[in-house]
């Protein structure tokens, strides 16, 4: 996998990435940014949610769970002092369809955590993570 990280001005940065895709980050006004995007380590929360999102939706998939929606709030936080990495992060899942089984949405969520999702568990070695869900029957 590539990327590229071009400077674009002030502390914005254009990320590109190898399936030609584009991001702009971008600091607050305190760090000298104009907010003109996320910042890189809210990117990264990002990326974490993303990818154990989609393990739990193909899981659940497989398991013919009918879902018609799937979300994952997360909440971060960091260390006080350089290099501020991530100690603690809660990821709560929240699905919705008909007849969904929690015990398969657990299943699922546990798959993500300690098999599937390399974002969290490369984040699980520096961060506690927890995770709980809930299901909304249609």
């Amino acid at each position: 996998m590539k990327a590229r990280v071009k400077w674009v001005e002030q502390v914005a940065f254009l990320g590109e990435t190898e399936s030609n895709h584009a991001v702009l980050m971008d600091g607050s006004p305190a760090a000298g940014g104009r907010n003109l995007g996320p910042r890189p380590m809210e990117m990264l929360l990002l990326g974490a949610g993303g990818c154990t999102s989609f393990d739990v939706i193909s899981i659940l998939k497989k398991s013919r769970q009918a879902v018609s929606d799937c979300y994952v709030e997360l909440d971060a936080e960091r260390a006080e002092t350089d290099p501020k990495v991530f100690t603690r992060i809660h990821m709560h899942f929240v699905v919705t369809g008909k007849d969904i089984k929690p015990e398969v949405v657990e299943k699922a969520i546990r798959l993500s955590a300690e098999k599937y999702c390399s974002a969290s568990i490369m984040l699980g070695q520096t961060a506690a993570i927890t995770h709980d869900f809930e299901v909304i029957q249609e």
